[in-house]
């Protein structure tokens, strides 16, 4: 049997505690994700979630991309998709509390779903998926919706909104 991807969730904010489940969550939409990629990845790799606060996602999102204001979810890819077979870590993620729980609210989701799904979307941009263009776009949505549906979680595109904002799910280099 082929080892798997190790999913290491780091909690940050206390606020977390009001989704108890999010390690759990987490792993699980981790390794669906990866399980649905074309993206070869290396047994036992590595994958990092940072579980924080608007007050770390912003900062890191003013350092890395230059925008002072927090977002839903951050990746940074730790190799090329094509590399990441050989590659003993996949990348990094980070998820802002507050804003996942706003936009959950905002949408009528549950946080849960929403913490599912942008673990799914973050995970996809390790692989190399992206939504730079229609094309990528419609190909990541539609890959995210079979995850989440086969994780219980209802389309989050099905509303009309797209459940992630403008600046959501950046596929960062390092």
């Amino acid at each position: 049997m082929t080892a798997l991807p190790h999913i290491d969730v780091v909690i940050e904010s206390p606020l977390w505690a009001a989704l108890p489940e999010a390690e759990a969550l987490a792993e699980r939409a981790a390794l669906a994700a990866i399980a649905a990629g074309d993206v070869a990845v290396m047994a036992g790799a590595e994958l990092s979630l940072m579980l924080a606060d608007d007050a770390a996602v912003r900062e890191l999102n003013r350092t890395w991309r230059g925008k002072d204001r927090p977002t839903n979810v951050l990746s940074w890819p730790a190799a090329d998709p094509d590399d990441l077979v050989r590659s003993p870590h996949c990348g990094d993620i980070a998820v802002a509390y507050e804003t996942l729980a706003r936009e959950a609210v905002e949408e009528g989701k549950t946080v849960a779903d929403h913490f599912t799904h942008l673990v799914v979307h973050g995970v996809l941009h390790l692989l190399g998926y992206d939504h730079e263009t229609d094309d990528e776009a419609e190909e990541m949505e539609t890959l995210e919706t079979e995850i989440l549906a086969g994780l219980g979680v209802a389309d989050p595109y099905a509303t009309g909104t797209a459940g992630l904002d403008d600046v959501a799910g950046e596929a960062l280099e390092r």
